[in-house]
């Protein structure tokens, strides 16, 4: 059986354990919302109305295609397309081509940062196979100008940093709704997260911190693996309502 991503890929161990994965989903929440197109995913309402489940959506469609057979995770893609197309289709105007790269470009980038974080440094083989198994996903949806390898990868992405991203009045709405939907206490997670993972143009825009309290909780959970706690605090990352959904992604326990 031919899977998209070989079996013993790294790009499965990052996406094979919950905790990187939730780590991916905060520095994504943080970056969407200074997206100058974050507009596209104001348009439904869905967004505004449940931005832990938009966005949750989109991490997991993209652990669906990373563990799919070759055929499924083609069709998950072009049912990604799809309904892209009928957004647009909606609107009366088209998604911008740079704005479809900012999401896989965040796919690639905190796929790295997360795991490094919690785990360990990757070698430059390791990005270069996550950065190319990303690249399929792009080009089977018919993005235009991507990158032909990691390197190139590394400048267009500092580019589309310093280009893409502004705080903006949305911005300032969906961290309201973040905190409306997470509480006080899984906000303030979410946050010192997002400080240790996003690079530092998106943590400056944000003026995020990480306080020295949550060094040590870092450092718990990062240990926790061993001391057989690491399921209870994975759960208090989120609300109750996602705990199965959070369960579902680790592939690796």
């Amino acid at each position: 059986m031919k899977y998209f991503v070989d079996e013993h890929s790294i790009v499965r161990k990052i996406w094979g354990e919950a905790d990187t994965v939730l780590f991916i989903f905060a520095g994504a929440a943080a970056e969407f919302a200074l997206n100058k197109a974050v507009d596209w995913l104001y348009f439904t309402g869905k967004l505004p109305a449940d931005p832990l489940d938009r966005l949750f959506s989109t991490v997991t469609y993209a652990h669906k295609i990373l563990f799919a057979t070759y055929d499924n995770a083609n069709a998950a893609i072009d049912q990604i397309t799809a309904i892209h197309k009928q957004v647009e289709t909606s609107r009366g105007s088209q998604i911008p081509d740079w704005a479809y790269r900012d999401v896989l470009f965040m796919l690639i980038d905190y796929s790295i940062r997360s795991y490094e974080l919690l785990k360990r440094k990757l070698t430059v083989e390791e990005k270069t196979e996550v950065y190319n198994v990303f690249y399929k996903v792009g080009m089977r949806m018919g993005l235009k100008d991507l990158p032909a390898d990691y390197e190139g990868w590394i400048t267009r992405r500092l580019g589309h940093l310093q280009q893409n991203l502004e705080f903006g009045a949305l911005t300032h709405d969906l961290f309201k709704q973040y905190l409306k939907h997470l509480g006080y206490f899984r906000y303030w997670l979410m946050k010192n997260v997002q400080a240790l993972v996003v690079p530092p143009v998106v943590k400056d825009l944000l003026h995020l911190k990480s306080t020295n309290g949550f060094s040590c909780v870092l450092s718990g959970y990062k240990s926790s693996g061993t001391l057989k706690i690491n399921h209870f605090l994975r759960d208090a990352l989120l609300p109750a309502a996602y705990r199965s959904k959070i369960r579902a992604l680790n592939k690796l326990d």
